[in-house]
């Protein structure tokens, strides 16, 4: 890498940056002071200096260039615009830690390594291509920006993120750029990188943040897009300097969606993609249309993103693979007029670039005028494409080919410098690591899990590869060189490598995670994610020899090395299991019925957490430690201080904190990686919480149990430095074992050096580490050495390979001469092998199963032959059963046998049945719900026709008819509209937060009542109730009755009043009448504007939306189906009613028929026409079926399926038409039959008649007498008259039923033309809805804003009062306070009394401010005050408190916490109990006044706010009426049919009708008589209002006679206070009085008080006798004390006789015990000193005690505890007092009586 890098010039610029907001209105502040010194334009950095380096142990050995980077093979094609173009030929992408400058034309890489050593997080380059930008990864990551082709590095921008960053972008002339940072700042920066420093900074959003760029049209706009969002920035400049705000994109009705990639319009305009594959176009912040195909295909399919917007086209690219371009002008210039907001339209112009290709980044050549791109394709490729889309365009070329997604599999060659690797693309790649080159790729349908290269044991050549695949397949594939099989064939194939199948075979029905050759090359073991692990036979072919199961899925495998003695195959488990199975035997004998090996030995291991006692343990070794130190501390302590141990030793050490506790995760960590130390023993690498050791394990004896419930510890661990958090996923050793090489989860390389031989890894200490794949997902789980241990390759899940030297460049071309690896030779007579059969489908059965089918298929045909022969058995016994059952039938019936005889046992036939009635009951089971499904269908068919048929009843004697209505069906109306205003929302949230306020207050009020307490006044306990007398208890009685009855009329008395209060309106009330009369006065008088006005403000009870809109037009829908059905109805019913009548006469003619045929034919009357029903009448008939009608379309279709072929839809047409046929015939016959039928009926009538004629014809020629022909003349006569009236009545009944249809009929065609009216008024109505819809969204957001006003306003309002509210009670307790403290002084001086000496001392203490600790809540259920004095304090305190509250009369100090001698103790402990008091008092006066303060404060600012909330409200309102307005003259625009006739115009111009009707006016005549009505109404107002006005004048005189009763009342009060003053001498509750019941108490109390005073007295004359006594005793004893007292004086006398003698002779000696007495002075001093000292020790000592009991809980006096008395001076040697040393003497003995046995057994 050639790099000129030049010195560090100095540093950049600080930054003063501001975050702000992230909602709709986002600002940030300027940097308030410019960069003092400005970066030159020539000041570079030095990348060597700045770029991460290997860490490496310090005082190691290991040098730093450990490995030399070589080449990278891979491409983290799934990263986000991880494709950057420098120049015409060279290509940037991110590789884990690393910048890959890749040569199109060369294939040559350039690397930078990243600063942070984080990983990069996005790249972008400079318009001008001189310039590229990194955005770093890590804590705190910076930006770097290079130079180009020089790759110096030029700048670092510090501080844009916390983390990482996501997405970096210039602006179009490259002065400024955007960075955005991923979780969890997300901030959005904008910088002016050349001086490095940064413009404007913003949360950008909560949510993960894909792309931000600037608009190329505005400078002052950018655009952001990400996980379920796209949002809109411009940078406005305010009075206070440049602010970056953003605007939220809102989807509206467009389901939300990730947006990887958008274009900025010239206009404005923003388009996007979406993950569903349409285009969104974006005004402003909302979805003006949704862009799709035509018949409304997806654009792409999948996710989609416009990239470019060149030469009218947009063009755009998809997970599809493919390139298209759109029309600019349709795209910009789209409107949808659709429900669903989508226009359509198709492409331009299309370029497929490939079937299995993903595009998700485009760049374009920096040559100008090219139509050359580049395509990052996240399937693993690079592209160039030409998107001129001419005839001449050439097809898309892939550059460049890597793996997709994380490397599943990697290892190399152990003869060659080969690598193969594998991933879940379906691929598997080859690589030369030391020509750097791909040497051949094959591709397969399922994706790669696992690899292995066979040893040369196994393949001499070094050309077998093992592959395991995701669908549990196995396949061998045979490496080889096609260029040498020419020589044997003379065919000259391409490439120089190629891979051929070997063997395909499937073990496992799961991913294949593992594969590993025996170490002797003779077994080949595979595992899976299924839990299983598969043996086969080494050779030309592989053979399986079984599996066995292990307790979870396998993640890795290894054989025992050579120096094991046994061959063990070590599995590693990914749930923490370790099973170790002996190699099974490959000539042992294999088990027929599955290939599972139930005998195999195998011992299994199931790791159990340790590190929680690791650390536990590590813990108690460092208290241990810390413990140990102190120790030896206080050791030189006590030396230094020469004291003895018993007075230095501390009285209690402090207490531990609590160890960690034990954790064992649930569940379990993942198991990593694992490898063999010794037989029996490995070490393992786990993740998660275990993660930060390496764990050396080994089986257990005993291994009898579940391997699921088994629990094993490690034996021993081995720490690894700084992998809490970063374990280790992979293990590979040197050839020698003297490096180990691990991959670790953060994607770096670890080095350790080990000594050979060490099994324990004892020497795992110094390692040598860097980081290569990406920090946050590029674990590297696989990590291998070359076969010469020159190279170490590495593979991550960021889909990047790497090869490094363990050599230097130089040294590793001298040692390697040849520039390519070896591949190896193809055997010799490959060319005429057959291809290996390979398994293509995933479904395919595993080795196993196919077993196992092959044995059930195997059973099954044993089985199915076994019942064969049964059922072959069993027909030859049928068969000679019936022949049985035939020659019994031929026996004589004498003989024949009977069928009861015949049943070998009935219970066969009782099971027979059985089983039927059960198969039936299945069948009907089975079929019933098909049979409910059908009922339900046909219901609703007949539902759906019943509506849908149209009845025609047509007249008899005329040809009017009449028909009925088609239904159609009506949609139902959502039960919840979309959108609903709540206006009153704001007052329910008013009220509720009034109840609240209230509920807040009521409780407070008891409190304080609570508070409330007595100054001086005790509760005083009182004994058992004394008995009373008679008297007395009925003098109580009668008082009891008086004050109840007094009670009960003062109770009614308050009801009055308060029924009286509850009718007395408010003095702010208003009439409601007067209120109603007022609103409409408002709503009528005076607004005579028309709503066509220009200023015509619509009423908000007559403002319409779309909702209301909608329920009128359901609502007229619905009107118009009841007259449509009501009239159906009565259609229905003159159909039923001819169809009666057609039975009627029909029954009629019959019997005119019958009368007719007796009466002469000249006699005849001719009929009239029978009417029959017609088809049109009664449709319905169609409709009907029954069980023939079925079974004949079942015959029909039939018949249909077995001699025609043809469409299903026109077969079944035809079907319908012929069953309808054949069912008309046979009706035609049934009606014929029927006909025959009556026929037959009546024919022996009939016959009786002609019976009758003939003998009457044969009788004619005889003479009748005249009785006969009587009797046949009136017989004539009846009969003539029942034809008349039969025919009348015929007729009648016609007549009637065409006058009842031609009624039908008028009244019919009245309710057409209302039908069309209103179907007119419908289209109106449905217009108006159209124009709603489109105000709707405006009119919502308008009306949603002004009820967010309004309830904000509500809310300030509530606070409001509320804070009113809290001020006043404030006040109040203040004020109660205030009193409360007068009457503690009160008190305080009423237990002074009068003259009391100590008053002035007394008055001090009281008003000393003592500094308190603020009361806290113990452990306990008291509270413990304690005074706050320290050390230093105290003793101010003793020493100054003294001299300031004065002497006594001997001259001694007073102490103002010692209650002076002469003074009352009672006195002096209610002083400092009043003192304390005060001191609560004052402080929660302080406390109240205080809140107060933050209250008022509070209260301006919701002032400050109401004023702002009401202003805003004020401007929606105004808004909303001017939608409102908008949208009322919209509607007047529509055009509304009214039809008239003539007499309803009277608009006349000079006698005659214009022929203009535009200036007329359409009214409604109803509207026309109500104002005419109106005016009368208004006349009559009039005169009410008059009267009205002079009745009101009467309520002056009232208000005057008020004001006169007010002035009375005041006066009577007045005059009552004085009354009662005199009489009582304070004002009394005169109710109170009335009320009073006689109190028992307190005659029980005077009770008490007459038998104690009676005891008393008695008790008094005994104590005056004993007193006498005494007197007398005393006198006796002062006589005996005087006499005593005298002798006493005589002796004192002498004694001081005797001292002055002796005085005089020791004058002589003085001198001689001056010194002596010096000396003595001195000693006394120093053992005062000492006493002192030792004393405050003491003190120290016992206060320590003292704090150490309270905190535990202890009780301790109370600092207002009585001192005890004060001690005696110490008195000097020369006779004086010692009042310095006095006050320590005291309060040690004091405390020493505080801790007295008898004080400490009251504690």
């Amino acid at each position: 890498m050639a790099e000129e890098n030049t010195a560090c010039v100095g540093e950049p610029a600080e930054e003063n940056t501001e975050a702000c907001d992230t909602e709709n209105s986002v600002t940030q502040q300027e940097p308030e002071e410019e960069s003092k010194k400005q970066l030159s334009a020539d000041m570079y950095y030095n990348y060597e200096d700045l770029h991460s380096r290997p860490s490496v142990t310090p005082d190691s050995e290991i040098p730093e260039n450990l490995l030399h980077l070589s080449h990278s093979f891979g491409y983290d094609s799934g990263r986000r615009a991880n494709l950057q173009l420098l120049d015409d030929r060279t290509l940037i992408f991110v590789a884990g830690n690393l910048l890959v400058m890749l040569d199109i034309s060369t294939k040559e890489q350039r690397y930078l390594r990243s600063c942070s050593g984080g990983g990069i997080g996005s790249i972008t380059t400079h318009p001008s291509k001189e310039y590229f930008v990194a955005a770093e990864k890590g804590n705190q990551p910076n930006i770097t920006v290079y130079e180009y082709p020089s790759l110096r590095l030029y700048r670092i921008l510090r501080g844009g993120t916390e983390h990482a960053y996501s997405f970096v972008d210039f602006n179009r002339d490259g002065t400024l750029l955007a960075s955005v940072g991923s979780a969890s700042d997300y901030m959005l920066t904008l910088w002016n990188w050349r001086q490095e420093q940064v413009m404007l900074r913003c949360k950008a959003i909560s949510q993960e943040v894909y792309r931000v760029s600037f608009s190329p049209y505005n400078p002052g706009l950018l655009t952001s897009s990400g996980f379920g969002h796209i949002k809109f920035w411009k940078m406005a400049s305010t009075f206070t300097g440049l602010k970056l705000q953003g605007l939220m994109g809102h989807f509206g009705k467009t389901a939300a969606t990730d947006i990887e990639g958008y274009v900025e319009l010239p206009d404005g305009k923003v388009v996007s993609g979406t993950d569903r594959g349409n285009l969104l176009l974006w005004d402003g912040n909302a979805i003006k249309v949704e862009i799709c195909r035509k018949e409304g295909r997806s654009c792409h399919a999948g996710m989609v993103q416009p990239f470019a917007l060149e030469d009218g086209q947009l063009m755009t690219i998809g997970s599809d693979g493919v390139v298209r371009g759109w029309d600019f002008e349709s795209i910009d210039a789209a409107d949808s007029n659709s429900v669903n907001s989508r226009f359509e339209m198709e492409p331009m112009n299309e370029m497929v670039v490939g079937h299995n290709v993903c595009l998700s980044s485009m760049v374009k050549s920096s040559l100008p005028d090219s139509f050359i791109w580049f395509a990052q394709d996240s399937s693993g490729a690079i592209w160039k494409l030409d998107l001129s889309f001419t005839y001449t365009t050439p097809d898309p070329e892939c550059l460049f080919s890597f793996h997709a997604g994380a490397i599943q599999g990697l290892d190399v060659s152990k003869k060659s410098h080969l690598m193969a690797t594998t991933a879940l693309d379906r691929s598997v790649k080859v690589f030369d690591f030391l020509a750097k080159r791909e040497l051949t790729t094959s591709r397969f349908n399922q994706g790669g899990t696992a690899l292995s290269w066979a040893p040369p044991l196994v393949n001499q050549s070094g050309s077998l590869l093992v592959t395991g695949f995701e669908d549990g397949v196995v396949r061998l594939l045979e490496l080889y060189d096609p260029q040498r099989l020419h020589v044997v064939t003379g065919r000259s194939p391409k490439g120089d490598a190629k891979l051929r199948l070997k063997q395909a075979f499937k073990p496992h029905n799961a991913p294949v995670t593992a594969v590993a050759y025996e170490r002797n090359g003779d077994i080949l073991a595979t595992g899976s994610s299924d839990c299983t692990v598969f043996f086969f036979t080494v050779g030309e072919k592989y053979n399986p020899i079984g599996f066995v199961h292990v307790p979870g899925p396998v993640q890795g495998l290894e054989w025992s090395p050579h120096s094991h003695s046994e061959n063990r195959l070590l599995i590693l488990c990914q749930s923490g299991h370790v099973v170790e199975v002996q190699s099974p035997d490959p000539e042992a004998e294999k088990p027929t019925k599955t290939f599972q090996l139930p005998e195999l030995p195998s011992r299994s291991f199931r790791f159990r957490s340790i590190k929680s006692r690791i650390k536990r343990e590590e813990e108690i070794a460092r208290r241990q430690d810390v413990r140990e130190k102190k120790k030896k501390e206080r050791e030189e302590l006590l030396k230094e201080s020469k004291q003895p141990e018993a007075e230095q030793e501390e009285d209690e050490e402090e207490e531990e904190e609590e160890l960690p506790p034990i954790y064992i995760p649930d569940p379990p960590s993942p198991l990593y990686c694992g490898f063999y130390s010794q037989p029996g023993q490995f070490w393992l690498s786990m993740g998660g919480f275990d993660s930060g050791f390496l764990y050396h394990c080994k089986f257990s004896e005993k291994q009898d149990e579940d391997p699921d419930r088994q629990q094993d510890e490690p034996f021993d661990f081995l720490p690894v430095h700084n992998t809490d958090d970063d374990p280790i996923r992979s293990v590979t050793f040197s050839s020698n074992r003297q490096l180990l090489l691990c991959g670790m989860h953060s994607g770096s390389i670890r080095v350790y050096p080990l000594q050979p031989g060490d099994h324990s890894l004892t020497s795992m200490q110094a390692y040598w580490a860097l980081s290569v794949h990406d920090n946050q997902y590029g674990h590297l789980c696989h990590i291998r050495c070359s076969h010469d241990d020159h190279f170490v390759l590495t593979a991550g899940d960021d889909g990047n390979i790497f090869s490094y030297s363990l050599l230097p460049p130089e040294e590793l071309q001298k040692g390697l001469q040849r520039k390519r690896a070896k591949v190896p030779s193809p055997r010799v007579g490959l060319e005429n092998e057959v291809l290996a059969q390979d398994i293509e489908d995933p479904a395919a059965y595993s080795i196993e199963t196919a077993k196992q089918k092959l044995l059930k298929d195997r059973l099954r045909r044993e089985a199915e032959l076994k019942i064969a022969g049964k059922r072959k058995k069993l027909a030859e016994l049928q068969k000679k059963f019936k022949q049985l059952l035939n020659y019994n039938q031929s026996l004589p019936e004498h003989v024949r046998l009977k069928p009861v005889e015949l049943q070998l046992d009935r219970r066969f036939i009782e099971q027979a049945e059985r089983v039927k009635s059960q198969r039936i009951t299945e069948v009907r089971k089975q079929l019933g719900w098909e049979e409910e499904h059908s009922r339900i269908a046909l219901s609703k068919l007949q539902d759906w026709s019943q509506h849908s048929l149209m009845v025609t009843v047509v007249a008899i004697c005329t040809n009017h008819r009449v028909s009925t209505y088609r239904l159609p069906t009506l949609k139902e109306p959502s039960t919840q509209p979309r959108h609903q205003s709540t206006p009153n929302r704001p007052d329910r949230d008013r009220d509720a937060t009034l109840e609240r306020r209230k509920s807040r207050a009521e409780p407070a009020k008891d409190s304080s009542k609570i508070e409330e307490e007595e100054v001086l006044r005790a509760k005083v306990t009182r004994p058992a109730g004394i008995k009373l007398g008679d008297r007395q208890v009925e003098r109580l009685k009668k008082a009891t009755e008086k004050a109840e009855q007094a009670r009960a009329k003062i109770e009614k008395r308050k009801q009055e009043w308060a029924q009286l209060y509850a009718e007395k309106p408010d003095e702010n009330c208003e009439d409601p009448q007067d209120v109603q009369a007022i609103r409409e006065a408002k709503e009528n008088i005076g607004d005579l504007k028309l709503k066509s006005a220009k200023d015509f403000t619509v009423p908000k009870h007559l403002r319409m939306n779309a909702e209301r809109k909608r329920a009128e037009l359901i609502g007229l829908e619905e009107n118009i189906r009841e007259k449509q059905t009501e009239m159906n109805g009565r259609i229905m019913a003159l159909r039923d009613s001819k169809v009666r009548l057609v039975s009627q006469l029909c029954a009629q003619a019959q019997r005119l028929h019958k009368v007719q045929q007796r009466l002469a034919a000249h006699l005849h009357r001719p009929p009239p026409a029978l009417p029959t029903i017609l088809p049109e009448e009664t449709p319905e008939r169609r409709l009907q079926y029954s069980r023939t009608t079925l079974e004949r379309y079942h015959v029909l279709k039939e018949q249909r399926f077995k001699a025609m072929q043809q469409e299903e839809q026109e077969g079944v047409t035809c079907l319908l038409e012929q069953l309808e046929k054949d069912m008309e015939g046979e009706k035609e016959k049934e009606d014929e039959d029927q006909e025959r039928g009556e026929e037959g009926t009546s024919s022996p009538s009939a016959s009786y008649v002609i019976r009758e004629e003939e003998e009457m014809q044969v009788e004619e020629g005889v003479e009748l007498s005249e009785l006969e022909e009587e009797l046949w003349r009136e017989e004539e006569i009846r009969l003539l008259h029942e034809q008349d009236s039969l025919l009348e009545q015929m007729e009648s009944a016609v007549c009637q039923f065409d006058a009842e249809l031609l009624l039908l009929r008028h009244q019919k065609l009245r309710l057409d033309w209302q039908l069309k009216a209103a179907d007119l008024r419908q289209l109106t109505l449905y217009q108006e809805l159209l124009l709603l819809k489109e105000f709707e969204r405006r009119e919502d957001s308008l009306q949603e804003k002004l009820n967010r006003r309004i309830k904000e306003e509500n809310s300030i309002m509530s606070k409001l009062e509320e804070c009113n509210e809290q001020l006043e009670l404030k006040q109040r307790d203040i004020a109660k306070l205030q009193e409360r403290e007068k009457a503690l002084i009160a008190a305080f001086q009423a237990s002074l009394g009068e003259n009391n000496k100590f008053e002035e001392f007394l008055t001090r203490v009281f008003k000393k401010n003592v500094k308190r600790v603020k009361k806290k809540e113990q452990t306990g259920t008291e509270e413990e005050e304690v005074d706050s004095d320290d050390d230093s304090d105290g003793d101010d305190d003793w020493a100054d408190d003294d001299y300031d509250l004065g002497t006594e009369e001997g001259g001694a100090a007073l102490d103002d916490s010692v209650c002076p001698a002469g003074c009352e103790p009672e006195l002096f402990e209610n002083t400092l109990q009043l003192r304390e008091r005060r001191l609560d008092l004052e402080e929660l006066l302080v406390e109240e006044k205080k809140s107060t303060e933050v209250l008022k404060k509070e209260y301006d600012t919701l002032v400050k706010n109401e004023t702002t909330v009401k202003s805003s409200r004020k401007e929606v309102e105004d808004d909303l009426e001017l939608v409102n307005r908008e949208k009322q003259q919209k509607m007047n625009e529509l055009d509304v049919v009214v039809p008239l006739r003539l007499h309803q115009i009277e608009f006349v111009v000079n006698g005659s009708m214009p022929s203009d009707l535009s200036p007329a006016l359409v009214l409604d005549r109803t509207e026309l008589n109500r104002l005419q009505e109106r005016i009368k109404q208004l006349q009559v107002e009039k005169s009410q209002q008059r009267d009205l006005y002079f009745q009101a004048r009467q309520h002056v005189r009232l208000i005057h006679d008020r004001k006169d009763m007010d002035t009375k009342i005041q006066a009577l009060e007045k005059q009552c206070n004085e009354l009662m003053m005199i009489k009582y001498g304070r004002l009394v509750d005169l109710e109170a009085l009335q009320t009073l019941s006689g109190n028992r108490v307190l005659e029980e109390l005077k009770q008490e008080k007459f038998l104690r005073e009676a005891a008393y007295a008695k008790e008094i004359k005994q104590w005056d006798a004993k007193v006498e006594e005494a007197r007398q005793a005393l006198m006796e004893v002062t006589r005996c004390n005087t006499e005593r007292l005298l002798s006493m004086t005589n002796l004192f006398d002498q004694k001081k006789e005797l001292e002055h003698k002796l005085n005089a002779r020791q004058k002589k000696m003085g001198g001689q015990f001056q010194d002596y007495r010096r000396r003595v002075d001195q000693e006394e001093i120093r053992r005062l000193q000492m006493l002192v000292k030792t004393q405050s020790q003491q003190m120290e000592a016992l206060r320590r005690e003292i704090g150490l009991l309270s905190r535990k809980g202890g009780h301790v006096l109370p600092p207002c505890q009585a001192p005890l008395p004060p001690l005696a001076p110490l008195s000097s040697p020369t006779g004086r007092t010692h009042t310095g040393k006095q006050r320590p003497e005291r309060l040690s003995k004091l405390l020493k009586g505080q801790n007295s046995p008898s004080r400490q057994g009251a504690i």
